[in-house]
């Protein structure tokens, strides 16, 4: 991250794909960092399900990418490090086998997975359904107890945190415009069902803030065509700008697949 810091020193700046042409050597992935060093000062709560805690931190060190795809992770290292017994952790670890966050390979270890090009590619279209019926909802029978001006505000918000080149800040807000556009359709509690299918596609995206693969102005404007449709209620309009901008997403990511300096973290597709 430091060295693709700008020259405010402080946030990764936003820069268009033409720029990623040529390179330079600190935009390659970093070297994973131990999951014992990520877990240091991580403490258990012994009056709480102790398999559940230890999922939950190692599942948002996955999904936040602290824990890099295909990293090996050990047993022994995380009980060490949370000063748990090695069943729990097992235990754990088997959970997030199941929902395809890490793989166990017998007689070879445990890997957090890669980024799956069909998950994510599921992901997008599951985001894309429910969030059709959202801004659909929004433009036509919006929740009274909100105003699209709620948009407009995060678009501000957005404006202002490409202004400052913070481009943690205008990922956070990216998923709070996203959410909003639930509530604003009284549909506030799809937004959870979304983000359960969205581990591979929220890794994908940060892993493009990480390698300064952003597309900060366009986002602004295309966020801008959907709340300008839902104001103007045309639900047909609402529509085709977040389909436009979803698609959009869904052909940016490509970039992550076809760039040599990440495809030890992407799981390519394999011929049948």
């Amino acid at each position: 991250m430091e060295g693709a810091a700008s020259e405010r020193g402080r946030h990764p700046r936003f820069v268009r794909e033409s720029e990623l042409q040529n390179p330079s050597p600190q935009t390659y992935p970093p070297q994973p960092v131990p999951v014992a060093e990520l877990l240091a000062g991580t403490r258990l709560d012994p009056r709480a399900n102790i398999t559940f805690q230890v999922f939950d931190a190692l599942r948002d060190l996955i999904v936040s990418v602290k824990l890099r795809p295909g990293q090996r992770l050990s047993e022994k290292e995380i009980a060490a490090a949370l000063d748990a017994s090695k069943t729990p952790v097992r235990e754990a670890l088997i959970r997030l086998d199941e929902v395809q966050l890490v793989k166990i390979a017998p007689q070879s270890g445990t890997y957090v997975t890669k980024i799956s090009v069909s998950r994510y590619t599921t992901a997008c279209f599951i985001r894309l359904q429910l969030e059709l019926g959202a801004v659909h909802d929004a433009a036509t029978r919006p929740d009274p107890r909100h105003r699209v001006e709620d948009l407009d505000g995060i678009l501000g918000l957005q404006s202002d945190a490409l202004d400052r080149d913070d481009a943690t800040a205008f990922f956070e807000l990216d998923e709070r415009f996203h959410r909003q556009l639930f509530v604003l359709s009284g549909h506030a509690d799809a937004w959870a069902t979304a983000r359960r299918s969205q581990f591979d596609l929220n890794r994908a995206r940060l892993i493009r803030r990480q390698h300064r693969i952003l597309r900060g102005p366009e986002v602004i404007a295309e966020h801008a065509a959907i709340a300008d449709a839902i104001r103007a209620r045309d639900p047909q309009a609402a529509e085709a700008a977040l389909r436009a901008h979803i698609g959009d997403l869904d052909r940016q990511v490509g970039v992550l697949f076809t760039d040599e300096r990440l495809h030890g973290l992407i799981e390519l597709p394999t011929a049948n």
